[in-house]
């Protein structure tokens, strides 16, 4: 099945990997819910020391992280930064911030084709 947009790119990504050495000392589970004006759509990942597995449902999580679809589709491109949206409460967190925050450590800082501007 090919993914429709970003979001479901990345999270079929994730899911992909054998492991990831960014998260080899995380264990929890995270929902994402990317709100869109007709729906929510909910995205599971559980993380166990490195090994991910994802979902497309709704269940049980130590942190759920709520945000508009747009701005999440930005986060996988790298077009922003999940931390400085949870600051700017354009994310809201609910429960263990810290495993959104190591979650958050997945999403590129920069896309690809852009390159950090010199001050």
């Amino acid at each position: 099945m090919e993914p429709t947009d970003d979001a479901e790119k990345f999270f079929q990504q994730l899911g992909g990997q054998d492991r990831e050495p960014l998260l080899a000392k995380v264990r929890g589970w995270v929902r994402f819910e990317l709100l869109e004006p007709d729906r929510t759509d909910r995205w599971l990942v559980a993380v166990d020391r490195g090994a991910i597995a994802v979902s497309h449902s709704d269940g049980p999580a130590e942190c759920t992280a709520r945000l508009d679809r747009a701005l999440f589709v930005q986060l996988c491109r790298g077009e922003g930064n999940m931390i400085a949206a949870l600051l700017r409460g354009a994310v809201v967190c609910i429960g263990d911030v810290e495993l959104l925050f190591a979650i958050a450590r997945l999403f590129p800082a920069f896309a690809p084709e852009r390159q950090p501007q010199r001050l």
